[in-house]
């Protein structure tokens, strides 16, 4: 199996130091800093808006996958990630995760997509590598 890969660069003290991060692939290259992770700055990216796309993708694709497997093709998968980043008493923790999804998915009951859901939540590579983190889901079946 692939070994994926990305590098990062931090210049800097940590309040105003710039990084550099890219991918592997090339496929994005960008800048972050404190103001991007901490503050409302949006001219850069950070570690948990990454994680964010990481999880939508992954669980976008693991419920397809279940999806396909208990015999329904699913017209689209659409995945928000909402990573929340918050001051504890021991310094900062990512929790909860957020995922929110929106399936068109013909011929499969409300339960069925429930319990597939579900599943995909769990079973996700992404879900698994951040399983000590509270993550929560909202599924809903669109009918064409």
């Amino acid at each position: 199996m692939p070994v994926r890969t990305a590098e990062a660069e931090w210049k800097g003290d940590l309040q105003s130091g710039q990084g550099q991060l890219k991918l592997g692939t090339g496929a994005f290259e960008g800048q972050y800093s404190f103001k991007t992770r901490m503050g409302d700055d949006t001219s850069g990216t950070n570690p948990e808006e990454l994680i964010a796309a990481a999880h939508a993708a992954c669980f976008s694709m693991a419920l397809s996958a279940g999806l396909a497997r208990a015999g329904f093709t699913p017209t689209s998968v659409k995945t928000n990630a909402r990573v929340h980043f918050n001051a504890t008493g021991q310094g900062y923790a990512i929790g909860p995760i957020e995922l929110e999804t929106t399936a068109v998915v013909p011929g499969i009951d409300e339960a069925r997509f429930q319990e597939l859901a579900n599943d995909a939540k769990q079973n996700c590579p992404v879900s698994k590598a951040l399983a000590a983190t509270e993550i929560r889901l909202q599924a809903k079946l669109v009918k064409q």
